[in-house]
């Protein structure tokens, strides 16, 4: 009789706990599902609106302020200048005040530009307030490594960062249904006010969201890491920019210069290409974008998705594959539906990209120096950019044609997959540094207190 009782006493005990464990895995869920729609709608903002708006509508513009294309040069420049200027301050400012504050700032800074670009005719201004939501594009995507580090579980972190990835096709798709109807109607100035308070809102539940949660500031160490006095120095800043001795981390920067060198004149320069050097029309050229862009709001979850049961490295392989084979479609085969099939591989390729590296990143390092090893490749990548749209419009002029820069990218990508089977895999103890990558993150405190 008494054994039964304690039996009783044992299922009820039991059924208890699998309960709350049960009810805290939904709820975990229902925290991780919030802030990736939140990261994601950051990167659309930034980058869809603050980065290729401008674009989308520099016509119009040209038209009614009487500013000529040596004017959007020098601006477009100037927007790349502050990507990397923002990337490294972005870099700096997380280590010390923490991620959370400055992808909420981002956001802001990225708003309140986007509503007071239309209040000004001068261009100086709205040259200066491009300048600087190129900048917030970086800094708002320097932390996320960091968030959802600390939000994200370990299995599920490259199908988040994959759809976040994807969130400049996302901002782009909503310019595309917004520009026609404010453009017709001689209303460019309306549509920057609209992003702009539209950005803003979010920003507001955002903040509201963030604070809750308790992602403002840094976590202080857990038990454990107080422990591994190791472990808690390597998650220093100060470890971050010391691993430029660690072997992979200087794998990882040269991959996305190559990233950016590759990767951003392929996308500047394919319509020039299709239509100028191959003579299609100006209807085939917004085809081939349009499947870009229709594809890309997909393609980063659906291989981030994969990256999580066949791994990164793999995942990174096939991407660059696809890429190799779009950009040598362009070389050898540019004709009939071809380059739209080039166009569909780009796609598939291009915007995973983006988030294969930060998953490897989140789930190889924590902490600040996740921060300051991220932020940095946003700096090569930049700076490979520049580079790639210079080596692009140097050969343009050489021999008269973009096509050989193409040859150019087809060998880059080369390289990028070589430079990926050297990178140990993610989760193994050569590629973690400061936890161990096996486990599941600590959620924040309040974090834990919202779970239940």
């Amino acid at each position: 009789m008494k054994q039964s009782k304690q039996s009783e006493q044992l299922e009820r005990r039991t059924t208890v706990v699998s309960e709350k464990t049960s009810e805290g895995r939904r709820r975990r869920g229902i925290v991780a599902f919030v802030v990736t729609v939140l990261l994601t709608s950051f990167v659309a903002a930034t980058y869809g609106f603050g980065f290729y708006l401008f674009a989308q509508i520099v016509t119009d513009m040209r038209e009614d302020l009487g500013f000529g294309y040596t004017v959007v040069g020098t601006i477009t420049a100037a927007g790349q200048l502050g990507f990397l200027l923002f990337a490294l301050l972005g870099t700096w400012l997380s280590t010390r005040i923490g991620g959370g504050q400055v992808v909420i700032g981002s956001v802001a800074l990225c708003g309140l530009c986007l509503v007071l670009l239309p209040v000004t005719n001068s261009i100086i201004v709205i040259g200066i307030l491009l300048t600087v939501l190129g900048g917030t594009a970086a800094s708002v995507y320097v932390p996320l490594v960091e968030i959802v580090g600390r939000v994200i579980d370990y299995r599920h972190r490259g199908k988040v960062l994959g759809l976040v990835s994807s969130g400049t096709s996302y901002g782009v798709f909503v310019n595309s249904l917004l520009v026609p109807g404010f453009v017709q109607h001689d209303n460019w100035r309306g549509l920057w006010y609209s992003v702009g308070a539209g950005t803003l809102m979010v920003t507001a539940v955002a903040t509201f969201t963030f604070s809750r949660l308790g992602l403002f500031g840094s976590e202080e160490p857990t038990s454990e890491q107080i422990e591994d006095n190791a472990r808690v120095h390597n998650t220093s800043a100060r470890a971050g920019w010391r691993m430029v001795l660690v072997r992979w981390v200087v794998i990882v920067w040269t991959m996305k210069f190559l990233n950016g060198f590759a990767c951003m004149p392929f996308q500047n320069y394919l319509s020039p290409y299709l239509r100028e050097g191959l003579g299609f029309d100006i209807d085939f050229a917004a085809q081939v974008w349009g499947a870009i862009g229709i594809i890309g709001m997909f393609a980063g979850f659906a291989v981030g998705w994969l990256s999580d049961r066949i791994g990164v490295r793999a995942s990174l392989v096939m991407c660059y594959t696809l890429f190799f084979i779009s950009a040598m479609l362009l070389v050898l085969a540019p004709v009939g539906f071809l380059p739209m099939v080039s166009g569909v591989l780009f796609a598939l390729a291009f915007y995973p990209i983006y988030g294969l590296v930060p998953t490897y990143v989140s789930k190889s390092v924590s902490g600040a120096a996740a921060t300051v090893i991220f932020g940095v490749t946003n700096v090569t990548q930049g700076v490979g950019g520049i580079l790639g749209n210079y080596t692009a419009g140097f050969l343009k002029n050489l021999t008269g044609s973009f096509m050989w820069y193409y040859v150019v990218i087809a060998a880059a990508t080369v390289v990028l997959g070589v430079l990926t089977l050297r990178l140990p895999r993610e989760g193994s103890p050569e590629s973690a540094i400061g936890k161990d990558a096996t486990t599941e993150p600590d959620l924040p405190k309040s974090v834990a207190h919202a779970t239940g």
